[in-house]
């Protein structure tokens, strides 16, 4: 089996806060619990060959998800990953849905009832999550916990006021 760079990862991520918005606090708390649990835990690969780790700046701009890639000391952008944000519409939009329902949920129904609407929020994000791994497949080499947090992190930046 080959050997992981450990080097190939990302040591800090940074989204586009040119739409800041007022979150509900259950959406603010995904996306730090994103943020941590990446930094703490994946594998961030660019083709070409850049030595890592690596310094990500999220946007989303004309319908595109724009990675800037930079080295650890952030200063040189290396290269920019621009992802298509269509093949995205109907997961995001049914992912915003669900977890609305899923926020309600956890105020007033049953155990089960949550859970039901916790299963298929889980769904919907692992659709999202290789839905991304997929398109990112040429562009850079991520694992599934990698895509699963920069999917939340897509989610977020799609919220705008």
């Amino acid at each position: 089996m080959a050997e992981i760079a450990t080097n190939q990862c990302i040591a800090g991520i940074y989204l586009d806060e040119k739409y800041k918005v007022r979150r509900r606090p259950e959406v603010e708390h995904e996306q730090a619990v994103a943020i941590y649990d990446l930094l703490e835990d994946n594998h961030f690969e660019p083709v070409g060959g850049f030595e890592g780790p690596y310094s990500v700046h999220m946007r989303i701009e004309e319908n595109r998800i724009y990675m800037d890639v930079r080295g650890d000391d952030d200063s040189e952008n290396l290269t920019t990953i621009v992802v298509p944000l269509t093949p995205f519409r109907r997961i995001v939009k049914d992912y915003f849905m669900i977890c609305e329902s899923y926020y309600d949920a956890i105020k007033k129904a049953t155990a089960s009832q949550i859970e039901t609407i916790d299963m298929a929020r889980r769904g919907l994000h692992n659709e999202g999550s290789e839905q991304l791994l997929e398109l990112l497949s040429d562009k850079v080499t991520i694992d599934e916990n990698t895509a699963r947090r920069l999917f939340t992190l897509i989610c977020v930046l799609h919220i705008r006021g």
